[in-house]
Protein backbone atom coordinates (compact mmCIF):
# COMPACT_ATOMS: atom_id res chain seq x y z
CA UNK A 1 0.00 0.00 0.00
CA UNK A 2 1.40 3.29 -1.16
CA UNK A 3 0.87 6.10 1.43
CA UNK A 4 0.53 9.78 -0.15
CA UNK A 5 2.22 12.74 1.64
CA UNK A 6 1.64 16.24 1.12
CA UNK A 7 4.59 18.78 0.03
CA UNK A 8 5.11 19.83 3.65
CA UNK A 9 5.60 16.05 5.01
CA UNK A 10 8.00 15.20 1.99
CA UNK A 11 10.41 18.11 2.72
CA UNK A 12 10.71 17.31 6.25
CA UNK A 13 11.17 13.96 5.65
CA UNK A 14 14.11 14.84 3.10
CA UNK A 15 15.65 16.94 5.44
CA UNK A 16 15.63 13.91 7.99
CA UNK A 17 16.86 11.69 5.74
CA UNK A 18 19.71 13.98 4.36
CA UNK A 19 20.60 14.74 7.92
CA UNK A 20 22.17 11.06 7.94
CA UNK A 21 23.59 11.02 4.14
CA UNK A 22 26.75 12.37 2.37
CA UNK A 23 25.79 16.00 0.46
CA UNK A 24 24.69 14.58 -2.70
CA UNK A 25 23.39 11.33 -1.70
CA UNK A 26 20.11 11.80 -2.03
CA UNK A 27 19.79 13.62 -5.40
CA UNK A 28 22.04 10.93 -6.62
CA UNK A 29 19.56 8.62 -5.57
CA UNK A 30 16.70 10.02 -7.32
CA UNK A 31 18.61 11.04 -10.65
CA UNK A 32 19.89 7.01 -11.14
CA UNK A 33 15.95 5.78 -10.76
CA UNK A 34 14.65 8.69 -13.05
CA UNK A 35 17.62 7.72 -15.64
CA UNK A 36 16.62 3.88 -15.32
CA UNK A 37 12.61 4.99 -15.58
CA UNK A 38 13.78 6.93 -18.89
CA UNK A 39 15.95 3.97 -20.55
CA UNK A 40 13.20 1.54 -19.86
CA UNK A 41 10.78 3.70 -21.23
CA UNK A 42 13.01 4.27 -24.21
CA UNK A 43 13.59 0.64 -24.58
CA UNK A 44 9.93 -0.55 -24.42
CA UNK A 45 9.87 2.49 -27.14
CA UNK A 46 12.01 0.47 -29.32
CA UNK A 47 14.77 2.87 -29.57
CA UNK A 48 17.12 1.97 -26.82
CA UNK A 49 18.86 4.18 -25.12
CA UNK A 50 22.20 4.20 -27.13
CA UNK A 51 22.23 7.01 -29.50
CA UNK A 52 18.93 8.36 -28.25
CA UNK A 53 18.61 11.47 -28.19
CA UNK A 54 17.10 13.20 -25.07
CA UNK A 55 16.43 17.06 -24.59
CA UNK A 56 15.84 18.46 -21.04
CA UNK A 57 14.12 21.15 -20.15
CA UNK A 58 15.87 22.53 -17.11
CA UNK A 59 14.40 24.82 -13.77
CA UNK A 60 16.38 26.75 -11.26
CA UNK A 61 15.89 24.35 -8.52
CA UNK A 62 16.50 20.96 -7.31
CA UNK A 63 14.21 19.19 -9.96
CA UNK A 64 16.39 20.62 -12.69
CA UNK A 65 19.53 18.88 -10.58
CA UNK A 66 17.70 15.67 -10.70
CA UNK A 67 17.12 16.18 -14.39
CA UNK A 68 20.46 17.00 -15.30
CA UNK A 69 21.98 14.48 -13.05
CA UNK A 70 19.73 11.49 -14.82
CA UNK A 71 20.72 13.03 -18.29
CA UNK A 72 24.63 12.63 -17.27
CA UNK A 73 23.65 9.05 -16.40
CA UNK A 74 22.32 8.68 -19.87
CA UNK A 75 24.51 10.10 -21.93
CA UNK A 76 27.34 7.96 -19.98
CA UNK A 77 24.79 4.93 -21.48
CA UNK A 78 25.45 6.66 -24.81
CA UNK A 79 23.04 8.85 -25.30
CA UNK A 80 22.88 12.52 -26.99
CA UNK A 81 21.52 14.88 -24.12
CA UNK A 82 20.95 18.79 -25.00
CA UNK A 83 19.45 20.79 -21.52
CA UNK A 84 17.54 23.39 -22.12
CA UNK A 85 18.16 26.44 -19.63
CA UNK A 86 15.10 28.26 -18.74
CA UNK A 87 16.60 29.68 -15.77
CA UNK A 88 19.93 32.35 -14.99
CA UNK A 89 21.20 29.85 -12.35
CA UNK A 90 20.93 26.01 -12.30
CA UNK A 91 22.07 23.50 -10.42
CA UNK A 92 25.83 24.29 -11.08
CA UNK A 93 26.80 19.92 -10.03
CA UNK A 94 24.36 18.84 -12.08
CA UNK A 95 24.94 21.08 -15.33
CA UNK A 96 29.11 20.02 -14.87
CA UNK A 97 27.84 16.34 -14.62
CA UNK A 98 25.97 16.70 -17.92
CA UNK A 99 28.60 18.43 -19.33
CA UNK A 100 31.45 16.03 -17.94
CA UNK A 101 29.52 13.36 -19.43
CA UNK A 102 29.54 14.71 -23.23
CA UNK A 103 26.01 16.15 -22.69
CA UNK A 104 25.97 19.71 -24.30
CA UNK A 105 24.25 22.82 -22.78
CA UNK A 106 22.16 25.60 -24.27
CA UNK A 107 19.63 28.54 -22.90
CA UNK A 108 16.31 28.81 -23.60
CA UNK A 109 16.50 32.50 -24.53
CA UNK A 110 18.07 30.58 -28.00
CA UNK A 111 14.81 29.60 -29.14
CA UNK A 112 15.75 28.90 -32.36
CA UNK A 113 18.43 25.99 -31.16
CA UNK A 114 16.28 25.47 -28.73
CA UNK A 115 13.28 24.81 -30.93
CA UNK A 116 15.46 22.46 -33.08
CA UNK A 117 16.41 20.36 -30.38
CA UNK A 118 13.33 19.83 -29.04
CA UNK A 119 11.75 18.93 -32.91
CA UNK A 120 14.68 16.37 -33.24
CA UNK A 121 14.26 14.58 -29.31
CA UNK A 122 13.18 11.34 -28.88
CA UNK A 123 12.58 12.14 -25.41
CA UNK A 124 11.91 15.38 -23.19
CA UNK A 125 12.30 15.54 -19.82
CA UNK A 126 10.65 18.22 -17.91
CA UNK A 127 12.81 19.50 -15.07
CA UNK A 128 11.04 22.75 -15.02
CA UNK A 129 9.21 22.96 -12.00
CA UNK A 130 9.39 20.43 -8.92
CA UNK A 131 6.93 19.77 -6.31
CA UNK A 132 7.11 23.04 -4.54
CA UNK A 133 5.71 25.28 -7.58
CA UNK A 134 2.55 26.77 -8.43
CA UNK A 135 0.52 28.35 -10.86
CA UNK A 136 0.83 28.41 -14.91
CA UNK A 137 4.77 28.03 -16.65
CA UNK A 138 6.41 31.01 -17.86
CA UNK A 139 5.21 32.08 -21.74
CA UNK A 140 8.92 30.81 -22.54
CA UNK A 141 8.79 27.46 -20.86
CA UNK A 142 5.27 27.21 -22.05
CA UNK A 143 6.20 27.36 -25.71
CA UNK A 144 9.19 24.96 -25.24
CA UNK A 145 6.95 22.19 -23.72
CA UNK A 146 4.62 22.91 -26.71
CA UNK A 147 7.07 22.92 -29.34
CA UNK A 148 8.49 19.32 -27.51
CA UNK A 149 4.50 17.57 -27.85
CA UNK A 150 4.26 18.94 -31.07
CA UNK A 151 7.45 17.43 -32.26
CA UNK A 152 6.21 13.82 -31.08
CA UNK A 153 9.00 13.02 -27.92
CA UNK A 154 7.53 11.03 -25.38
CA UNK A 155 8.00 13.92 -22.32
CA UNK A 156 8.63 12.68 -18.91
CA UNK A 157 8.00 14.80 -16.24
CA UNK A 158 10.51 15.26 -13.04
CA UNK A 159 8.72 14.69 -9.43
CA UNK A 160 5.53 16.43 -10.74
CA UNK A 161 4.32 17.64 -14.13
CA UNK A 162 5.38 21.39 -14.45
CA UNK A 163 2.50 23.53 -13.78
CA UNK A 164 0.42 21.28 -11.51
CA UNK A 165 -0.13 21.96 -7.97
CA UNK A 166 1.76 18.98 -6.20
CA UNK A 167 -0.62 19.47 -2.98
CA UNK A 168 -3.89 20.07 -4.85
CA UNK A 169 -3.61 18.89 -8.42
CA UNK A 170 -5.02 22.48 -9.68
CA UNK A 171 -3.63 23.43 -12.71
CA UNK A 172 -4.41 26.95 -13.10
CA UNK A 173 -3.75 27.52 -16.74
CA UNK A 174 -4.26 23.94 -18.92
CA UNK A 175 -2.34 25.33 -22.02
CA UNK A 176 0.82 26.06 -19.74
CA UNK A 177 0.90 23.16 -18.09
CA UNK A 178 3.23 20.07 -19.36
CA UNK A 179 1.27 16.79 -19.97
CA UNK A 180 3.32 13.88 -19.48
CA UNK A 181 2.99 10.76 -21.23
CA UNK A 182 4.95 9.65 -18.06
CA UNK A 183 5.57 10.99 -14.54
CA UNK A 184 8.71 9.66 -12.20
CA UNK A 185 8.01 10.93 -8.40
CA UNK A 186 10.35 10.19 -5.62
CA UNK A 187 9.87 9.04 -2.46
CA UNK A 188 5.92 8.40 -2.12
CA UNK A 189 2.78 9.74 -4.27
CA UNK A 190 1.70 13.46 -3.81
CA UNK A 191 -1.93 14.44 -3.21
CA UNK A 192 -1.76 16.45 -6.94
CA UNK A 193 -0.72 13.38 -8.91
CA UNK A 194 -3.54 11.24 -8.16
CA UNK A 195 -6.51 14.50 -7.64
CA UNK A 196 -7.94 15.75 -10.94
CA UNK A 197 -7.22 17.77 -13.18
CA UNK A 198 -3.65 16.90 -12.17
CA UNK A 199 -3.56 13.16 -12.02
CA UNK A 200 -4.58 13.91 -16.48
CA UNK A 201 -1.79 15.34 -16.97
CA UNK A 202 0.46 12.97 -15.41
CA UNK A 203 0.68 9.91 -17.82
CA UNK A 204 1.65 6.94 -16.52
CA UNK A 205 2.78 7.27 -12.87
CA UNK A 206 6.39 5.89 -11.83
CA UNK A 207 7.61 6.09 -8.44
CA UNK A 208 11.50 5.38 -7.56
CA UNK A 209 12.32 4.86 -3.68
CA UNK A 210 14.97 7.06 -2.49
CA UNK A 211 14.70 5.33 1.28
CA UNK A 212 12.13 7.75 2.87
CA UNK A 213 9.95 5.48 4.16
CA UNK A 214 11.81 5.15 7.98
CA UNK A 215 11.21 9.39 7.61
CA UNK A 216 7.66 9.18 6.47
CA UNK A 217 5.06 9.86 9.20
CA UNK A 218 2.29 7.37 9.75
CA UNK A 219 -0.08 8.61 6.78
CA UNK A 220 -4.10 8.73 6.76
CA UNK A 221 -4.08 8.90 3.22
CA UNK A 222 -3.50 5.70 0.60
CA UNK A 223 -3.55 4.27 -2.95
CA UNK A 224 -3.85 0.60 -3.25
CA UNK A 225 -1.63 -1.67 -5.18
CA UNK A 226 -2.18 -4.44 -6.98
CA UNK A 227 -1.11 -6.68 -4.45
CA UNK A 228 -3.52 -5.18 -1.59
CA UNK A 229 -6.51 -5.57 -4.00
CA UNK A 230 -5.31 -9.21 -4.31
CA UNK A 231 -5.22 -9.67 -0.91
CA UNK A 232 -8.97 -8.90 -0.27
CA UNK A 233 -10.25 -10.92 -3.05
CA UNK A 234 -11.04 -13.63 -1.08
CA UNK A 235 -9.82 -17.26 -2.12
CA UNK A 236 -12.26 -20.57 -0.98
CA UNK A 237 -10.20 -22.74 1.84
CA UNK A 238 -10.51 -26.27 1.41
CA UNK A 239 -13.38 -27.18 4.06
CA UNK A 240 -15.34 -23.79 3.23
CA UNK A 241 -19.19 -24.28 2.34
CA UNK A 242 -21.59 -21.96 0.90
CA UNK A 243 -22.29 -20.48 4.49
CA UNK A 244 -18.51 -19.81 5.92
CA UNK A 245 -17.51 -17.91 2.74
CA UNK A 246 -20.87 -15.68 3.97
CA UNK A 247 -23.76 -14.29 2.43
CA UNK A 248 -24.92 -11.04 0.97
CA UNK A 249 -28.44 -9.75 1.29
CA UNK A 250 -29.41 -7.14 -1.64
CA UNK A 251 -32.16 -5.22 -1.09
CA UNK A 252 -32.91 -3.79 -4.89
CA UNK A 253 -35.11 -2.89 -7.54
CA UNK A 254 -38.85 -1.33 -8.23
CA UNK A 255 -41.23 -2.25 -10.64
CA UNK A 256 -39.89 0.92 -12.59
CA UNK A 257 -36.04 -0.17 -11.93
CA UNK A 258 -35.96 -4.03 -12.58
CA UNK A 259 -32.71 -3.52 -14.29
CA UNK A 260 -31.29 -2.79 -10.76
CA UNK A 261 -31.62 -5.53 -9.08
CA UNK A 262 -30.13 -7.88 -11.71
CA UNK A 263 -27.14 -5.63 -12.05
CA UNK A 264 -26.45 -4.97 -8.16
CA UNK A 265 -27.20 -9.02 -7.31
CA UNK A 266 -24.41 -9.50 -10.73
CA UNK A 267 -22.11 -7.92 -8.90
CA UNK A 268 -22.50 -9.48 -5.76
CA UNK A 269 -22.20 -12.67 -7.07
CA UNK A 270 -18.87 -11.79 -7.86
CA UNK A 271 -17.70 -10.77 -4.55
CA UNK A 272 -16.30 -13.89 -3.38
CA UNK A 273 -19.67 -15.12 -1.28
CA UNK A 274 -21.31 -18.52 -1.14
CA UNK A 275 -24.52 -17.03 -1.31
CA UNK A 276 -26.72 -14.19 -2.42
CA UNK A 277 -30.08 -13.37 -0.50
CA UNK A 278 -32.31 -11.36 -2.28
CA UNK A 279 -35.05 -9.59 -0.05
CA UNK A 280 -38.62 -10.40 -2.04
CA UNK A 281 -40.84 -7.14 -1.26
CA UNK A 282 -43.51 -8.78 -2.94
CA UNK A 283 -43.64 -6.73 -6.10
CA UNK A 284 -42.60 -9.26 -8.81
CA UNK A 285 -38.58 -8.11 -8.61
CA UNK A 286 -37.29 -11.13 -7.10
CA UNK A 287 -39.12 -13.29 -9.85
CA UNK A 288 -37.09 -11.36 -12.66
CA UNK A 289 -34.08 -11.68 -10.66
CA UNK A 290 -34.65 -15.76 -10.33
CA UNK A 291 -35.11 -15.97 -14.04
CA UNK A 292 -31.61 -14.58 -14.38
CA UNK A 293 -29.92 -15.64 -11.83
CA UNK A 294 -30.71 -19.36 -10.58
CA UNK A 295 -28.44 -19.75 -7.64
CA UNK A 296 -29.94 -16.37 -5.86
CA UNK A 297 -31.75 -17.27 -2.82
CA UNK A 298 -34.76 -15.36 -2.02
CA UNK A 299 -37.24 -14.97 1.22
CA UNK A 300 -39.66 -12.61 2.48
CA UNK A 301 -38.39 -12.30 5.98
CA UNK A 302 -37.04 -9.14 7.31
CA UNK A 303 -33.64 -8.29 7.77
CA UNK A 304 -33.29 -8.34 11.17
CA UNK A 305 -34.78 -11.83 11.47
CA UNK A 306 -32.35 -13.44 7.98
CA UNK A 307 -29.55 -14.91 10.58
CA UNK A 308 -27.29 -16.00 7.94
CA UNK A 309 -26.60 -12.48 5.93
CA UNK A 310 -23.00 -11.43 6.90
CA UNK A 311 -23.80 -8.10 5.17
CA UNK A 312 -26.20 -6.34 3.24
CA UNK A 313 -26.37 -4.00 0.13
CA UNK A 314 -29.20 -1.77 -0.37
CA UNK A 315 -30.92 0.88 -2.71
CA UNK A 316 -29.92 0.84 -5.99
CA UNK A 317 -33.54 1.06 -8.03
CA UNK A 318 -35.73 1.51 -4.76
CA UNK A 319 -37.91 4.20 -4.68
CA UNK A 320 -38.28 7.00 -2.44
CA UNK A 321 -42.02 6.12 -0.48
CA UNK A 322 -42.65 5.66 2.95
CA UNK A 323 -42.31 1.98 2.58
CA UNK A 324 -38.90 2.21 0.79
CA UNK A 325 -37.81 4.64 3.65
CA UNK A 326 -38.81 2.05 5.70
CA UNK A 327 -37.03 -0.83 4.29
CA UNK A 328 -33.84 1.19 4.40
CA UNK A 329 -34.62 1.80 7.95
CA UNK A 330 -35.20 -2.33 8.32
CA UNK A 331 -31.59 -3.29 7.23
CA UNK A 332 -29.69 -0.66 9.25
CA UNK A 333 -31.11 -1.89 12.28
CA UNK A 334 -29.07 -5.25 11.44
CA UNK A 335 -25.41 -6.03 13.33
CA UNK A 336 -24.10 -6.57 9.84
CA UNK A 337 -22.39 -4.14 7.69
CA UNK A 338 -24.29 -2.15 5.26
CA UNK A 339 -23.78 -0.50 1.94
CA UNK A 340 -26.05 2.13 1.26
CA UNK A 341 -26.53 3.56 -2.27
CA UNK A 342 -29.17 5.70 -4.09
CA UNK A 343 -32.07 6.09 -3.12
CA UNK A 344 -31.22 4.47 0.05
CA UNK A 345 -28.90 7.62 0.64
CA UNK A 346 -31.60 9.82 0.23
CA UNK A 347 -33.54 8.03 2.83
CA UNK A 348 -30.97 9.13 4.97
CA UNK A 349 -31.43 12.54 4.76
CA UNK A 350 -34.18 12.38 7.19
CA UNK A 351 -33.38 12.82 11.08
CA UNK A 352 -34.74 8.65 11.71
CA UNK A 353 -31.71 7.87 9.22
CA UNK A 354 -29.26 9.62 10.64
CA UNK A 355 -29.96 8.13 14.22
CA UNK A 356 -29.70 5.10 12.44
CA UNK A 357 -26.22 5.55 11.44
CA UNK A 358 -25.29 7.11 14.38
CA UNK A 359 -26.00 4.16 16.20
CA UNK A 360 -24.59 1.59 13.88
CA UNK A 361 -21.35 3.45 14.52
CA UNK A 362 -21.30 3.42 18.33
CA UNK A 363 -22.27 -0.52 18.28
CA UNK A 364 -19.57 -0.82 15.97
CA UNK A 365 -21.04 -2.02 12.98
CA UNK A 366 -19.69 -0.07 9.33
CA UNK A 367 -21.71 1.62 7.22
CA UNK A 368 -20.58 2.28 3.51
CA UNK A 369 -22.44 5.19 1.47
CA UNK A 370 -22.05 5.68 -1.80
CA UNK A 371 -23.04 8.31 -3.52
CA UNK A 372 -22.72 10.56 -6.50
CA UNK A 373 -22.27 14.32 -6.74
CA UNK A 374 -26.23 14.83 -6.61
CA UNK A 375 -26.41 12.13 -3.76
CA UNK A 376 -24.15 13.27 -1.64
CA UNK A 377 -26.04 16.84 -2.05
CA UNK A 378 -29.17 15.15 -0.84
CA UNK A 379 -27.54 14.42 2.57
CA UNK A 380 -26.79 18.47 2.79
CA UNK A 381 -23.21 17.79 1.43
CA UNK A 382 -22.66 20.44 -1.34
CA UNK A 383 -18.39 20.13 -3.60
CA UNK A 384 -19.02 23.47 -4.51
CA UNK A 385 -16.23 24.04 -7.67
CA UNK A 386 -15.77 20.84 -8.12
CA UNK A 387 -12.24 20.50 -7.36
CA UNK A 388 -10.56 17.48 -6.17
CA UNK A 389 -8.98 19.33 -2.90
CA UNK A 390 -12.67 20.51 -2.14
CA UNK A 391 -13.98 17.01 -2.35
CA UNK A 392 -11.54 15.14 -0.54
CA UNK A 393 -12.06 17.96 2.51
CA UNK A 394 -15.70 17.68 2.21
CA UNK A 395 -15.98 13.48 1.82
CA UNK A 396 -14.07 13.29 5.07
CA UNK A 397 -16.18 15.68 6.65
CA UNK A 398 -19.13 14.05 5.67
CA UNK A 399 -17.65 10.55 7.13
CA UNK A 400 -17.44 12.24 10.61
CA UNK A 401 -20.24 13.54 10.55
CA UNK A 402 -22.66 10.63 9.16
CA UNK A 403 -20.20 8.14 11.12
CA UNK A 404 -19.95 6.39 7.74
CA UNK A 405 -17.42 5.51 5.14
CA UNK A 406 -17.85 8.00 2.35
CA UNK A 407 -16.98 6.23 -0.86
CA UNK A 408 -17.60 9.72 -2.97
CA UNK A 409 -17.86 8.49 -6.78
CA UNK A 410 -16.56 10.62 -9.80
CA UNK A 411 -13.23 11.37 -11.00
CA UNK A 412 -10.58 9.73 -8.74
CA UNK A 413 -12.81 8.20 -6.57
CA UNK A 414 -12.49 8.98 -2.60
CA UNK A 415 -13.53 6.42 0.06
CA UNK A 416 -12.90 8.33 3.30
CA UNK A 417 -13.53 6.65 6.59
CA UNK A 418 -14.74 8.36 10.03
CA UNK A 419 -11.00 8.15 11.15
CA UNK A 420 -9.66 10.11 8.31
CA UNK A 421 -8.27 7.29 6.48
CA UNK A 422 -9.08 7.69 3.18
CA UNK A 423 -8.09 5.97 -0.10
CA UNK A 424 -7.67 7.67 -3.61
CA UNK A 425 -8.65 5.36 -6.64
CA UNK A 426 -6.20 5.80 -9.51
CA UNK A 427 -7.80 3.12 -11.71
CA UNK A 428 -11.79 4.18 -12.64
CA UNK A 429 -11.98 6.11 -15.75
CA UNK A 430 -15.05 7.44 -17.99
CA UNK A 431 -16.19 4.20 -19.16
CA UNK A 432 -17.58 3.28 -15.49
CA UNK A 433 -20.11 7.26 -16.42
CA UNK A 434 -23.02 4.70 -17.71
CA UNK A 435 -26.40 3.44 -16.41
CA UNK A 436 -26.28 1.04 -13.59
CA UNK A 437 -22.30 1.12 -13.13
CA UNK A 438 -22.93 2.15 -9.83
CA UNK A 439 -25.48 -0.73 -9.08
CA UNK A 440 -22.97 -3.01 -9.77
CA UNK A 441 -20.39 -1.70 -7.55
CA UNK A 442 -22.74 -1.80 -4.35
CA UNK A 443 -22.96 -5.32 -5.02
CA UNK A 444 -19.70 -5.96 -5.45
CA UNK A 445 -18.61 -3.85 -1.86
CA UNK A 446 -21.25 -5.66 -0.30
CA UNK A 447 -20.41 -9.17 -1.13
CA UNK A 448 -16.42 -8.02 -0.19
CA UNK A 449 -17.69 -6.57 3.04
CA UNK A 450 -19.77 -10.05 3.71
CA UNK A 451 -17.18 -12.59 2.34
CA UNK A 452 -14.69 -10.88 4.97
CA UNK A 453 -17.32 -10.37 7.83
CA UNK A 454 -18.16 -14.38 7.59
CA UNK A 455 -14.62 -14.64 9.73
CA UNK A 456 -15.52 -12.32 12.11
CA UNK A 457 -16.15 -8.78 12.90
CA UNK A 458 -14.92 -5.74 10.72
CA UNK A 459 -13.87 -2.78 12.26
CA UNK A 460 -14.62 0.63 10.16
CA UNK A 461 -10.95 0.80 9.08
CA UNK A 462 -11.17 -2.78 7.41
CA UNK A 463 -14.20 -1.88 5.88
CA UNK A 464 -12.66 1.15 4.71
CA UNK A 465 -10.36 -0.34 2.64
CA UNK A 466 -12.44 -3.66 1.69
CA UNK A 467 -14.56 -0.32 -0.10
CA UNK A 468 -11.45 1.07 -1.89
CA UNK A 469 -10.61 -2.57 -3.27
CA UNK A 470 -14.37 -2.98 -4.41
CA UNK A 471 -14.08 0.34 -5.88
CA UNK A 472 -10.14 -0.46 -7.79
CA UNK A 473 -11.92 -3.71 -8.74
CA UNK A 474 -14.55 -2.06 -10.72
CA UNK A 475 -12.52 0.42 -12.35
CA UNK A 476 -10.53 -2.14 -13.34
CA UNK A 477 -13.66 -3.97 -14.78
CA UNK A 478 -14.78 -0.82 -16.41
CA UNK A 479 -11.18 -0.25 -18.49
CA UNK A 480 -11.38 -3.71 -19.70
CA UNK A 481 -15.21 -3.37 -20.51
CA UNK A 482 -14.37 -0.13 -22.62
CA UNK A 483 -11.31 -1.72 -24.58
CA UNK A 484 -13.76 -4.58 -25.71
CA UNK A 485 -16.52 -1.88 -26.31
CA UNK A 486 -18.71 -2.71 -23.76
CA UNK A 487 -20.19 -0.96 -20.76
CA UNK A 488 -19.28 -2.56 -17.32
CA UNK A 489 -22.83 -3.12 -16.36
Amino acid sequence: MNGVYSVAQVRRAEDDLMATLPDGALMERASTGLADVCASVLDEAGSGVRKARIAILVGSGNNGGDALYAGAHLAHRGARVHAILLADRVHEGGRQALIDAGGHVITGSDTLTASDVLVDAEMVLDGIVGIGGSGPLRPLAAELVNVAVDGGALIVAVAVPSGVDADTGAVADPQAAVDADVTVTFGCLKPGLLLTPGRDHCGALMLVDIGLGETLPEGHMHVLDDDDIADVVPEPAADDYKYSRGVVGVVAGSARYRGAALMATAGARLGGVGMVHFLDRSDGVAATVIDHFWDVVTATDTPASTRRVTAWSVGPGLGEGPADTATVESVLAVSTPVLVDAAGIRALAQPAGRGALARRHAAGHPTVLTPHEGEFAALGYECGSGSAQERLGTALRAARDLHAIIVLKGPGTIVASPSGTTYIDTRGGPELGTAGSGDVLSGLIGSLLASHAAHGALDIDAAARLAAAGVAIHGVAGMLAGRGGRTVT
